[in-house]
C-alpha cells in the first residue's frame, strides 16, 4: 500500500466535502506554505490546494500563517536584508485597467517630504492591465533588483520599488499560475500583506468588498502596528476621488471602518488613455488632469492620516494639497 504524502492532510482538510472540510489553523497554514516554498509538494497537490482555498475563500488565520511562512523562508530580517529604515510598506499587485496609477505620484510626493516609501508588486499576471513596475520604467525612475539597491534608493530618494520576482521568485511563480487556473489564488492576497521590511505603516488595496475586513483582520494577527486597506480603483491602494471610498484601518490592535467622501462631484465615465506620460506631464505641471490630481491628493491624504500627520479627511486633504503643490517638479524629465 502506498504511503500517504506528507502534504495530503492539508488538501484533505480543505476538500473533505461540505460536512468534513474545514479551514486550516494558522500553524497548519504555516506548515503547508513552508512545504510549498521548499518544493515538497506534487503539482497535482499544489493545484488542488490553491483552488480549494479559492473556492472556500481564505481566512485571516490561513493568510497570516502563509505570510509568516514566506517571511521565515526568505529570512526577511536585519541580519539578511540589512537594517533598512522604511516608513511605509506599499503593495501594488492589482494593476490598472481603467485609470492610470495616479497613486504613484502620491507615493513620490510623500518621498519628497522625507517619508521613506517601499513599494513592491508583480506584473503581467492579468491581461489588459498596466503595472507599477512598467510605469516607473517609462517615467525613468529606477527599480530595485536587490535589498541593497532598495536601501541605497531609500537613502538617496526616499522611494524604492522592488518586483516580486526579485523579492520572492517562489511567489512570483505561484502568482503566474493564474494563466493556468484561470483564477486568482490566495497568493495574490498574501503578497499584499508581506511587509518584508517590517514597516510601522502599511497600505494595500482591494477590489471586492469582502477582502477589506479580511486584510484588516490578517494585519491584526500579524501585529502590523498601523495599516490601511483601501477599496481602491482597480484593486490598487488608490482612493477614488469621484465616489465614496471604504477604508479599513488598524491602529495598534484596534480596528475600524471609515467611509471617505468623494473629492469630485461628478463620476468620471470617460474612456481614459492609459499613457504613462500623462503622469509625467501632471507632475511637471505641464498638463491639467482634474481626475488625476484629485486621485493623487485623495490618496496622499489617506497616507497622511495613516502616518498620524492629520486626523480627519478634510484636514488631510488640506495638508496633502500643500505637499502636492510643493513637489519637486524636476524629479521627472
Amino acid at each position: 500500500m502506498a504511503v500517504e504524502h506528507a502534504f495530503a492532510p492539508f488538501v484533505r482538510a480543505l476538500g473533505k466535502g461540505k460536512r468534513g472540510s474545514r479551514s486550516l489553523s494558522q500553524k497548519e497554514a504555516f506548515d503547508a506554505m513552508s512545504m510549498i516554498l521548499q518544493q515538497q509538494v506534487e503539482p497535482e497537490q499544489l493545484g488542488a490546494f490553491l483552488m480549494l482555498l479559492r473556492l472556500k475563500e481564505e481566512t485571516p488565520a490561513e493568510l497570516a500563517g502563509f505570510v509568516e511562512a514566506v517571511r521565515h523562508f526568505h529570512q526577511y530580517s536585519p541580519a539578511q536584508v540589512g537594517n533598512i529604515k522604511v516608513d511605509i510598506d506599499w503593495s501594488s499587485y492589482a494593476g490598472k485597467k481603467r485609470h492610470l496609477p495616479w497613486f504613484l505620484l502620491s507615493a513620490l510626493t510623500l518621498a519628497g517630504q522625507g517619508v521613506k516609501v517601499f513599494m513592491h508588486g508583480a506584473k503581467g499576471h492579468t491581461a489588459g492591465r498596466i503595472y507599477s513596475e512598467d510605469v516607473l520604467h517609462q517615467l525613468g525612475l529606477p527599480v530595485a533588483e536587490s535589498f541593497s539597491q532598495v536601501e541605497s534608493q531609500l537613502n538617496s530618494d526616499n522611494f524604492s520599488f522592488m518586483s516580486l520576482r526579485h523579492m520572492s521568485p517562489a511567489l512570483e511563480h505561484l502568482i503566474g499560475l493564474r494563466s493556468i487556473f484561470g483564477l486568482r489564488s490566495p497568493v495574490h492576497t498574501l503578497t499584499r500583506l508581506l511587509n518584508p521590511l517590517a514597516a510601522k505603516h502599511t497600505i494595500d488595496g482591494v477590489f471586492h468588498p469582502a477582502y477589506g475586513p479580511l486584510h484588516q483582520q490578517t494585519a491584526m494577527l500579524l501585529k502590523h502596528p498601523r495599516s490601511l486597506t483601501i477599496r481602491g480603483d482597480g484593486g490598487e491602494a488608490e482612493v477614488r476621488p469621484d465616489s465614496e471610498c471604504e477604508l479599513q484601518w488598524v491602529d495598534e490592535q484596534t480596528c475600524h471602518t471609515q467611509i471617505w467622501q468623494r473629492h469630485l462631484i461628478k463620476r468620471d465615465t470617460l474612456e481614459q488613455k492609459l499613457d504613462p506620460d500623462r503622469l509625467r506631464l501632471l507632475w511637471q505641471g505641464k498638463q491639467h488632469d482634474k481626475y488625476g490630481e484629485a486621485a493623487v491628493i485623495s490618496t496622499l491624504a489617506s497616507c497622511l492620516v495613516l502616518l498620524g500627520k492629520a486626523k480627519e479627511q478634510l484636514d488631510a486633504i488640506e495638508l496633502a494639497t500643500k505637499w502636492w503643490e510643493n513637489r519637486n517638479k524636476q524629479l521627472m524629465r
